[in-house]
């Protein structure tokens, strides 16, 4: 699964996903976690929204549920109570990242963080999910959840206690995800190319949410 990534630059982010409506707002972030407010895309004409990373289903009455609901599995997009009334309704959306982390295990049972980027792309996107529920209050809580494929040969090695990635889209395939009918958009949930892209460990200290989110968390580390 995919805890934790990378925002890009908010300008930057709208003009790799083609943004016609709506700006984001949002400071840069080097950690960005669960249950946090954070950017997507939504169709068909791509704007920019900002919802809770968690998605909260529309029968849940705003409230998110015990059970983890940042990562939907391409396999049960059709079937988890959770994910299949927005799938079915076709509301995709497109999280626009700069990076994301992954855990390795070690021999001895620890975990390394590593960091995840593209070779040839500064912004990419990864398919997602998105729903509405009325809380008691009446207020409507907009929520999302990125997508998990079969993790390709860099992340199954990168990602070695559950082979799975992010759902990766090529720049040609925004327009399908978020506006194409369902075969067309699921023919899009395929893992990424492992030969455009970069894996590398960096400092424990990305696990620890009360130290400093900055630049230094991408730092490769050498030994």
């Amino acid at each position: 699964m995919c805890g934790k990534y990378i925002l890009a630059q908010a300008a930057k982010a709208e003009r790799a996903l083609g943004i016609r409506r709506g700006r984001w707002d949002y400071p840069l972030s080097y950690r960005v976690l669960p249950s946090e407010q954070v950017p997507v895309a939504i169709g068909p004409t791509p704007e920019a929204r900002l919802m809770r990373w968690g998605l909260i289903p529309y029968w849940a009455n705003g409230v998110p549920l015990k059970a983890s609901t940042i990562n939907a599995t391409v396999e049960r997009l059709e079937s988890a109570p959770s994910y299949r009334d927005p799938w079915q309704r076709g509301q995709r959306c497109i999280f626009p990242m700069a990076g994301f982390y992954e855990p390795h295990v070690n021999a001895d049972s620890t975990r390394d963080p590593f960091f995840i980027h593209l070779a040839d792309r500064d912004v990419f996107g990864v398919a997602g999910i998105w729903e509405r529920s009325r809380a008691s209050d009446g207020n409507w809580v907009y929520s999302c959840a990125l997508i998990t494929v079969p993790a390709n040969a860099l992340l199954a090695e990168v990602h070695n206690a559950k082979p799975r990635m992010p759902a990766l889209l090529r720049e040609e395939q925004y327009g399908a995800w978020l506006a194409g009918d369902a075969a067309t958009a699921k023919a899009t949930l395929r893992p990424y190319p492992a030969d455009t892209m970069r894996a590398y460990r960096v400092s424990r200290r990305v696990n620890h949410p009360a130290l400093p989110n900055d630049a230094s968390l991408i730092e490769p580390l050498t030994a």
